[in-house]
C-alpha cells in the first residue's frame, strides 16, 4: 500500500471502533441503566429494535448519499451525527427518550459502512480488499474489546450517563483527522456518481439476493451478542457488572481475529491466481461450519467453557463476514458500490431486527437455550443461499452493467 492508502485504511478501521464503541455504551451501561429507568428485558429488546428499524432503514439511504455526495463529506456527515445522538442518551429520562436517542443514533450508524465499502473499492484493488476489509470488520471487534472496561470503569467511577458524554465526543476528534488525510478522491473516480438514481436495477440480479439472504440469515448472530452478551453473562453466567466489564471484552478480540485472518486468507488465494468469487467462498465455508457451536454454548454447564465457545463462533462469524462483505466490492462496478452496499446491508439489519424483536420474547418466556439452537444453524444455511445465486460478477452476467458505468461518465 502506498502512504496514503495506509491512512485511509487506518482511519477506516478507527471509525468504526468508535461507531461500535458509540453503540456498545448501552449495552455495557443495560444492567445499571435498565433497573434505574425500571425496564423490563421486552422493553430493552423493544428500544434496541427501534435502534435496529432506524439503522436498517437508512442503509439504503446512505448508500445512496455516498454514491451521490462522495465518500469524503458523506462520512464526515455521518459520523458527526451519531457522535451528537450518542451524547444525547445522558439526558434520558425514561424510556420514550431512550428510544428516541437509539433512533438518532441509528439514523447515523449505518452510513459509516456504506462509506467505508465505497472508500475500499475507490482506494484498493482486488487482492488488498478483503484484507482492508477485514481491518473495518475488526474495528467493530476493536469497538467491543474496548466498550466493556473503559465504559465499565467511566461508569463505576462517574456513573453511566458520563459514559455516553465521553465517548460521545471521540467521533470529532475523528472527523479531524479524516479531512486532513482524506482531501481528493483517486483522480479516476467520479465523486458524485449519477448512476445512484438507477440503484433498482441490481435489484434484477441474483446476486443481490444472494448477498441480501446470506447477511440477513447470519448476522443476527453479531448483533445478538452485541447487544445481549454482557446481560447474558450478568443474568445467566453468574458474572458480576466488575467480572463482566473485565471478561466480555474476549469475544470481541476472537472476532477481531477472525476478521484480519478471514481477509487475509481469501486475499492470498487471489493472489495466487484462483478467481476472487471461488477464493472469497472458499474462505467462508470452513467457518460457516464452525458455527454450530453455538449450541453447545446453551447446555454446557461450565462457565470458562461456554465463554470460550463464545470467542470460536465471534472469530468464525468475524472471518465469515469479512468475504461477505468483500463480494460487493468484486462484483458490482464501482458507481454502484455504496448503493447496492446499502441494499444488501439492509438485509443485515431487517434481519438483526427481526431477530432482535424475537429474542427479548424467546428470553422472557423460554430462556436463552432456543436462541443459541438457532444461531447454530444460520451461516450454514446462508451458505447454501449464496453458493446458489452468486455464482459470477455482474459484468460477466450482463454487459448492461458496464452500460450503467459507462453512462455515469457522460
Amino acid at each position: 500500500m502506498t502512504k496514503l492508502q495506509r491512512r485511509i485504511a487506518i482511519l477506516l478501521f478507527l471509525s468504526t471502533v468508535i461507531n461500535y464503541i458509540d453503540r456498545q455504551t448501552l449495552s455495557v451501561v443495560a444492567p445499571l441503566l435498565t433497573k434505574e429507568l425500571g425496564l423490563s428485558d421486552l422493553q430493552y429488546s423493544r428500544i434496541l429494535t427501534a435502534f435496529l428499524a432506524a439503522y436498517t432503514l437508512m442503509y439504503v439511504g446512505s448508500g445512496i448519499l455516498v454514491d451521490r455526495f462522495g465518500t469524503r463529506w458523506s462520512m464526515t456527515a455521518f459520523v458527526g451525527w451519531w457522535s451528537a445522538a450518542n451524547m444525547l442518551h445522558a439526558t434520558v429520562a425514561g424510556p420514550w427518550s431512550l428510544t428516541g436517542f437509539r433512533v438518532m443514533l441509528g439514523l447515523g450508524e449505518s452510513g459509516n459502512f456504506m462509506a467505508a465499502f465505497k472508500a475500499i473499492s475507490e482506494w484498493f484493488e482486488p487482492k488488498q480488499r478483503a484484507f482492508v476489509n477485514g481491518l473495518v470488520q475488526a474495528g467493530a471487534s476493536v469497538g467491543g474489546i474496548l466498550a466493556p472496561p473503559v465504559i465499565t470503569w467511566i461508569t463505576l467511577r462517574w456513573g453511566w450517563r458520563s459514559a455516553f458524554v465521553v465517548t460521545g465526543l471521540l467521533g470529532y476528534f475523528w472527523i479531524a483527522g479524516w479531512l486532513a488525510a482524506y482531501r481528493h478522491a483517486p483522480a479516476h473516480v467520479d465523486v458524485k456518481s449519477r448512476s445512484a438514481s438507477r440503484w433498482r436495477e441490481m435489484l434484477r440480479y441474483p446476486q443481490t439476493w444472494g448477498l441480501f439472504l446470506a447477511r440477513f440469515f447470519s448476522d443476527p448472530v453479531w448483533w445478538f451478542y452485541l447487544f445481549w452478551l454482557p446481560k447474558y453473562l450478568v443474568d445467566q453466567r453468574g458474572f458480576t457488572v466488575a467480572e463482566m466489564g473485565m471478561l466480555a471484552w474476549m469475544p470481541y478480540l476472537s472476532a477481531d481475529i477472525g476478521a484480519i485472518a478471514g481477509g487475509a486468507l481469501s486475499d492470498r488465494l487471489v493472489r495466487r491466481g484462483w478467481d476472487v468469487l471461488r477464493a472469497r467462498r472458499a474462505g467462508m465455508l470452513p467457518f460457516a461450519l464452525l458455527m454450530p457451536l453455538s449450541v453447545v454454548v446453551a447446555y454446557t454447564p461450565s462457565r470458562a467453557l461456554s465463554l470460550a465457545l463464545i470467542c470460536v463462533v465471534t472469530f468464525a462469524h468475524m472471518a465469515w463476514k469479512t468475504n461477505l462483505t468483500t463480494l460487493t466490492n468484486d462484483i458490482y462496478p464501482v458507481e454502484v458500490v455504496g448503493s447496492v452496499a446499502g441494499i444488501v446491508a439492509f438485509g443485515n439489519g431487517l434481519g438483526g431486527t427481526l431477530f432482535t424483536a424475537a429474542v427479548g420474547i424467546v428470553v422472557q418466556y423460554l430462556g436463552y437455550e432456543t436462541i443459541f439452537v438457532v444461531m447454530g444453524c444460520l451461516h450454514p444455511f446462508a451458505y447454501l443461499l449464496l453458493t446458489r445465486l452468486v455464482r459470477a460478477p455482474i459484468a460477466a452476467v450482463n454487459t448492461s452493467s458496464v452500460d450503467l458505468a459507462a453512462d455515469s461518465q457522460r
